[in-house]
């Protein structure tokens, strides 16, 4: 090995590993990992090495611990992100939230009125405001049982907002779409772009992960019938808590 190239910590290899067996199948929610003695023996390491393997699971949030009885997969079951559904005006329209056709379990919804904000510099020019000019902001992070998934703002034009309920925590049924067609720019078109990457440090603390577990950041614009932007939603989810689903007719 070349000066200065430093070897990857055994432990990240373990760790990697049981990741790999668990997206497997090979290790189900609520399968308890092997121990950290037959993982030191298997791999040849220190005990230590390989506790510390089981808790960069635990801090994923792939595995829990369970006093006096070992490391498990964690039975979190993953959401099912019906991309195209959630966002039909038969959903929203309806009254119901876009959440409600992903999974039917409870939503905790940690809102934060933001207020007025000079957006960032994409933001703004998709919005079609100038340099400096505000937007309304709100944020919100979304726990379902009892695990952050999912951290979003949302940029609104100013203008068009102001005096609304969308500027309220509680947005009223059916969220801000509801509320954007009622003051007669209901979106008709919606557009996302997707990507992964590292977290940084504000998505692991409100996300609750470990550096080394990837997030998916999607932004989506909110389109009316004219093409004019109405919203710009910048997203970041847990990649452990989603599945991404699409379907659409041929």
């Amino acid at each position: 090995m070349t000066g200065g190239t430093s070897r990857r910590p055994k432990y990240e290899t373990i760790a990697d590993f049981l990741r790999a067996a668990i997206d497997a199948g090979e290790y189900q929610p609520g399968d308890r990992l092997p121990g950290e003695n037959p993982l030191a023996a298997e791999h040849g390491v220190a005990v230590m090495t390989a506790r510390q393997a089981l808790n960069a699971l635990k801090s994923e949030g792939l595995v829990e611990s369970r006093r006096g009885a070992g490391f498990f997969v964690r039975s979190f079951r993953p959401i099912r992100r019906r991309s195209i559904a959630r966002l039909s005006r038969e959903q929203w329209g309806a009254g119901a939230s876009i959440f409600s056709a992903d999974d039917n379990r409870p939503l905790t919804a940690e809102n934060e009125v933001l207020g007025a904000v000079v957006p960032p510099e994409a933001v703004a020019a998709v919005l079609g405001v100038g340099p400096g000019d505000r937007v309304f902001a709100r944020s919100r992070r979304h726990i379902v049982d009892g695990r952050p998934v999912l951290l979003s703002t949302s940029y609104l034009p100013y203008d068009l907002v102001v005096g609304s309920a969308i500027t309220q925590s509680d947005t009223g049924p059916g969220g801000i779409y509801a509320r954007l067609a009622e003051l007669g720019s209901g979106p008709t078109r919606f557009r996302e772009e997707l990507r992964v990457r590292m977290p940084s440090s504000d998505d692991s603390v409100g996300l609750h992960l470990s550096s080394s577990t990837p997030v998916i950041k999607i932004c989506r614009t909110a389109y009316t019938e004219d093409g004019q932007a109405v919203e710009v939603n910048e997203m970041t989810l847990d990649s452990l808590a989603y599945v991404l689903e699409y379907d659409f007719e041929a």
